[in-house]
This record gives structure tokens, C-alpha cells and sequence, in this order.
């Protein structure tokens, strides 16, 4: 009998926001998986599947190294991670991947379906969407992510900060994930292609220690890493051929 790999986006890391669908799909499984850093600490995804879920079904598996330089040994942990992944496929009919955000957005769970795929051919893969931080930060913020025939465009600026100027300088709403490190360098995106003024940013959505700011506070201090920024296309306030 064929196995079943399903992610599921449990959404940015508010327990209420994860959808019906996806506590159903984290109950039925036999375990559910959570991505942790090698430092230990309980993640967002964790925290959010234990207000549905039993620990004691709940499987911590190392995917991440907190470090940038030893792509071998990142590697290393990557493969060990995917193996012990393919064990429990193995032994049980159903295993749940739990994701922050959408199993389909910038996703671990993605790679994981890659190697299953490889490691245990005729795993079934099944996602689970999930509600994305760019959405969360549009409810809490006020900020209205699209209008009419705007564009949208989601950058992550770990690709580095002139890709998210590029698409800044570009039309429609722009959405930069990840970009906490180089928050200096994306607050000049914003002023040198006059995008600020109505940007704003998040982190911690729904959590305790939630700071939700107008993108002209930023300054040369590193943010979280996992913030989102949100900078609105720019409107004329009219209705114009939007509906």
C-alpha cells in the first residue's frame, strides 16, 4: 500500500489562522513532521500544530543549520533530514509536514518532496494551502495588497537587494520576504525609488512580541529574520477601470 507525504501550510504563526482543512489533515496523519534549526529551538510551525495535535505525534527532524558558509555540512543535514522522512514513509500509511505560510510559497517542503519523490518512489504528495505572511500582514496593517489589473510581485531578499529594487521600480504592489538582515539596505530601495511612504512591515504576525511599523521607521538595525514588507502599488485614490 502506497504512502503519503502531505504538507501543510499552518500559516504565519497565528494557531487561528491555520484553515479547517489543515487541522484536519494534521489529525488524521499518523505524524506530523516539524522543521527545526539545529539550535533547538521550538519553531513557529511547532508551536502552531501543538495547539491541534498530541506532542507525542509530533516528530522534530533538523532541516535547517544556523549557519551560512558549510554549504557541505548544510548538505549533509539536508540528506540526513530527507532519509529519516523516507524512514517514516516506510512505517506509516500517512506523514504530515507541517510548514509556516503555504507548502507551495518559498517552502522547505517543496525540497522534501523532491527527495521523497527520490528516496521512496510512489510516496503520493498532497498540499495543504495555508494563509501566507503577506496576507496576514495586509489584515493587520490595513494595507491593500492588490487593486483592479495591479500586478503583484513577491521578492525574497535573500536574491539580494537590488532584485527587490528592480521590482520597486517596476508597477503594482511589491511583497519582500526575508528581508530582516538587510533592512538597511531595503529601506534605500524604498527611498531611492520612492516606494516608502506607504510601505510598511511585520513580524512576529500574531505572536506575542508582533511589531507592525510604517517602512519609513526603518533604520540601520537588523530585523527579525523572517519579516515581511509590504509597499502598495501606487494609486490615485480613484476607481478608475478597476471594476
Amino acid at each position: 500500500m502506497s504512502s503519503k507525504l502531505i504538507g501543510v501550510g499552518v500559516g504565519p504563526g497565528d494557531p487561528e489562522l491555520v484553515t479547517v482543512k489543515g487541522v484536519n489533515a494534521l489529525r488524521a496523519a499518523e505524524v506530523v513532521v516539524v522543521p527545526i534549526m539545529d539550535t533547538g529551538e521550538r519553531g513557529r510551525a511547532e508551536a502552531t500544530v501543538l495547539h491541534y495535535v498530541p506532542a507525542e505525534k509530533v516528530l522534530r527532524i533538523v532541516f535547517a543549520l544556523n549557519e551560512r558558509t558549510d554549504r557541505a555540512r548544510r548538505e549533509a543535514a539536508w540528506d540526513a533530514a530527507g532519509a529519516r522522512v523516507a524512514e517514516l514513509l516506510e512505517r506509516h500509511t500517512t506523514v504530515a509536514f507541517a510548514t509556516i505560510g503555504d507548502p507551495n510559497v518559498y517552502s522547505t517542503f517543496t525540497y522534501l518532496a523532491h527527495t521523497i519523490g527520490a528516496l521512496v518512489p510512489g510516496t503520493e504528495i498532497e498540499t495543504v494551502p495555508g494563509i501566507t505572511a503577506m496576507q496576514d500582514l495586509a489584515a493587520r496593517s490595513g494595507a491593500v495588497l492588490t487593486e483592479g489589473t495591479e500586478p503583484l510581485t513577491l521578492v525574497p531578499v535573500t536574491a539580494g537587494a537590488a532584485v527587490l529594487k528592480d521590482a520597486l521600480s517596476g508597477p503594482g504592489t511589491v511583497v519582500a520576504y526575508k528581508f530582516g538582515r538587510q533592512a538597511h539596505e531595503v529601506a534605500r530601495a524604498l527611498r531611492e525609488t520612492g516606494r516608502i511612504d506607504d510601505a510598511v512591515w511585520g513580524s512576529a504576525l500574531g505572536l506575542e512580541g508582533e511589531s507592525i511599523r510604517p517602512a519609513a521607521d526603518l533604520g540601520g538595525e537588523p530585523l527579525p529574520y523572517l519579516s515581511t514588507l509590504i509597499a502598495p502599488a501606487r494609486r490615485d485614490g480613484g476607481r478608475g477601470g478597476k471594476l
